[in-house]
């Protein structure tokens, strides 16, 4: 997964997949959702992302957590 912010349109793109995308749906909110021709979402935009305060375009940080297994 891979995550873009584009400050020229102000959108927050999490790019899921590779695949092309194939039809989109816009959901109420500002965010549109791309799927691929398997059905599956290959990503989420994310409208007007500074001016609804979901990102500041001058201080992004991301943070991601796995799952850990612990085996015995």
């Amino acid at each position: 997964m891979r995550i873009r912010y584009d400050p020229d349109s102000d959108v927050v793109i999490l790019i899921l997949r590779e695949d092309p995308p194939v039809d989109s749906i816009e959901e109420p909110g500002g965010v549109i959702v791309s799927y691929g021709e398997d059905k599956a979402p290959v990503s989420i935009e994310l409208l007007n992302a500074s001016l609804r305060k979901l990102i500041q375009p001058d201080d992004v940080s991301v943070t991601f957590q796995t799952k850990r297994t612990v085996s015995g």
